[in-house]
């Protein structure tokens, strides 16, 4: 068994493990415990309701947080129509391209990207790096409003701090929504937005409570569970 960090022990001491806390409360002992030298990541974890091997109840999405992450991310758009390459470039996009870079991303196994959207037009082909894109969620899809033909606006969301999530083989999303140098009231705010995303995402074949349960937790803290 990994043995526990002393930063871990130590925030250990003030979290009553079996208590539910508000979502006042769960920010607050966050906040408080931070003492790592870095700005540590805040992140929401929600437990479903559903079975992950089941297509239809997939639970994929975007959420548009209002203070964003606190993290710059770097954004690769693909289309065939070198208008909407120039014009996504134009939009603050890291990379652009077409078939050709789908091409050399196939060569490399890899894409330096944080978010990647695509035009419809050029879907099929991103097919052939799907394995590569997969797996680390950056792979387009309709449902988080990573396919689009409005370039310009599509991008300014997701750096103002729109995020994607999906589900992952145990039933469970993990999102980003912010940093423990945001105030209580701006996390608070993004993990509102991010539960509503989540809510409004729920497969339509689920039946009883979706949402089991939701834990807080930071980069280099513990989890703590809020009602």
């Amino acid at each position: 068994m990994k043995k526990r960090s002393k930063r871990v022990k130590e925030n250990l001491k003030d979290l009553d493990k079996k208590k539910v806390y508000s979502l006042e409360e769960a920010f607050q002992t966050l906040l408080a415990s931070k003492k790592a030298k870095f700005d540590e990541t805040v992140e929401a974890h929600f437990n479903l309701n559903i079975n992950p091997e089941k297509t239809e109840q997939a639970v994929r999405g975007g959420a548009e947080l209002p203070f964003g992450t606190g993290k710059k991310i770097t954004i690769a758009v693909f289309s065939e129509n070198p208008t909407q390459l120039e014009e996504a470039k134009n939009g603050g996009a890291e990379l652009v391209g077409g078939e050709e870079l789908i091409e050399e991303i196939g060569k490399k196994g890899n894409l330096s990207a944080d978010i990647v959207l695509a035009t419809p037009g050029i879907m099929p082909k991103l097919a052939k790096v799907a394995r590569i894109l997969g797996p680390r969620g950056i792979m387009p899809n309709p449902k988080n409003d990573t396919v689009t033909t409005d370039i310009t606006k599509t991008i300014e969301k997701f750096k103002k701090g729109k995020i994607t999530y999906k589900n992952d083989k145990g039933a469970n999303i993990h999102a980003p929504i912010g940093k423990l140098s945001f105030t209580e009231d701006q996390l608070k705010e993004n993990f509102e937005a991010l539960k509503k995303s989540v809510e409004k995402a729920k497969p339509a074949g689920v039946k009883g409570k979706y949402i089991r349960s939701i834990t807080i937790s930071s980069t280099m803290g513990i989890g703590v569970k809020v009602a």
